[in-house]
């Protein structure tokens, strides 16, 4: 079965750090656009940054410029999500995406752009 795998996730101090992880299993991460989303409770789903195929190319959202980025090794089939000076704004689930969209990054984060979902990993951050 076709896999996206989240690791890394977990409860930090506001200011502290956290690198999630996204794994690839029985596909080739490498020819994908890839995207990190997060949902908090009670809250939309939102894209939080974006890695195109080659690394080329990266987007954030507004809220997590200067802090967050997004990395890839195509090697081992990896995508990386550095986050510091975590917030509590940030705790939510983290989901990677595969991307159907010719292995660039689009100029939004629309949900209709993903090919394949992780199922998320749980980021929370307290005050």
């Amino acid at each position: 079965q076709l896999q996206l795998v989240e690791s890394g996730g977990g409860l930090v101090q506001a200011g502290g750090s956290l690198r999630l992880s996204c794994a690839a299993s029985r596909f080739t991460l490498s020819y994908y656009a890839i995207a990190w989303f997060r949902q908090a409770p009670g809250k939309e789903r939102e894209g939080v940054s974006c890695i195109s195929k080659s690394g080329g190319t990266t987007t954030y959202a507004d809220s997590v410029k200067g802090r967050f980025t997004i990395s890839r090794d195509n090697a081992k089939n990896t995508v990386y999500l550095q986050m510091n000076v975590l917030k509590p704004e940030d705790t939510a689930v983290y989901h990677c995406a595969a991307l159907d969209s010719w292995g660039a990054c689009p100029g939004d984060f629309r949900q209709s752009h993903v090919g394949r979902w992780g199922r998320g990993t749980q980021v929370t951050v307290s005050s």
